[in-house]
């Protein structure tokens, strides 16, 4: 089998082209870098831009499946034409790559698996949300992951199988969050936020790679949450970090406008509360390495502990 990964090199995407080559899976990849373009026998480069519309239509050749990861991180302050990057990336390489296997007579690939987000779902205390849940979150998130959905969606009209993962909050020790978490706490400075009562629906990196991995062997159609199977608050997310790291929590919970002020917009990372079940992916075999947080964070904190 062979899946071509687009985002191959960030923080998923790296964990998935590992968990292909574990299940002897070969991997093509797009770059808009040609400096990273390398080929070997189950890893081979090939140039886009998706901007300008620009791929190489040789990236098809003998592929089965195709993930998606490509988009501009969400981690960036947002202002109004960071916006529109962030809206843009995900909706044009879909284009791009739409466009480019239309044009392509004579190929093999029969589903596509995109990255999605949980941030679709509405700020919530109380809910506990499932894929069949269409009330779509009215925030600048909501909008990005329904747009980003939609256009994934229209492979269909291809003949693809379409699926999606809504990620949650990926754990991993040097990539995305967790390291900045962890930072103000290892020296004594970590604090919840707000109320410290909003759901952080979280994921180790190295589960979330075999959902997308898992997805696509047992060609898996339609929506599953790519979270772990309990969900925690902010606050006890924040002690379970203080204690990965053996560092007391001695600060008041940081109020929601200062983050505000220092954070913009981009402040509702932090403060939006989703309770998100993993039941869906469960339920067709899945088996999660780590289900509970702190033994996720001395996986990923404390050296020697093994993924299995």
């Amino acid at each position: 089998m062979t899946i071509l990964i687009t985002g191959a090199t960030g923080l998923i995407g790296k964990e998935i082209v590992k968990r292909c080559h574990e299940q002897d899976i070969s991997v093509h990849y797009l770059t808009t870098s040609k400096e990273k373009i390398k080929t070997q026998d189950n890893y081979k480069g090939f140039y886009w831009n998706p901007k300008e519309g620009v791929i190489d239509a040789k990236c098809f050749n003998d592929v089965d499946a195709i993930i998606n990861l490509a988009g501009a991180t969400i981690a960036k302050r947002w202002t109004n034409s960071y916006k529109k990057v962030i809206l843009e990336s995900r909706v044009n390489t879909l284009k791009c790559l739409k466009n480019a296997l239309s044009a392509v007579k004579n190929h093999q690939i029969s589903h596509i698996l995109s990255a999605s987000a949980v941030g679709f779902y509405p700020d919530s205390f109380t809910k506990y949300y499932e894929e069949s849940c269409t009330k779509v979150s009215p925030t600048f998130l909501g909008k990005v992951v329904e747009t980003w959905e939609a256009a994934v969606d229209e492979f269909a009209e291809l003949g693809l199988m379409v699926s999606k993962v809504r990620i949650g909050l990926v754990l991993d020790d040097k990539e995305g969050a967790l390291p900045q978490i962890v930072k103000p706490t290892a020296l004594g400075l970590g604090a919840p936020f707000g109320s410290g009562d909003q759901w952080q629906s979280w994921i180790h990196v190295h589960d979330l790679s075999k959902i997308f991995v898992h997805v696509i062997q047992e060609e898996l159609e339609g929506i599953y949450n790519g979270v772990a199977p309990n969900p925690i608050t902010n606050a006890e997310l924040t002690k379970a970090v203080a204690k990965a790291v053996n560092k007391p929590l001695i600060l008041p919970n940081i109020p929601e406008f200062a983050m505000k002020l220092v954070l913009g917009e981009m402040h509702i990372l932090l403060f939006e509360s989703q309770r998100v079940s993993s039941k869906k992916i469960e339920d067709t075999g899945f088996h999660f390495i780590y289900s509970n947080i702190q033994p996720a964070l001395e996986n990923l904190l404390q050296p020697n502990v093994s993924n299995d």
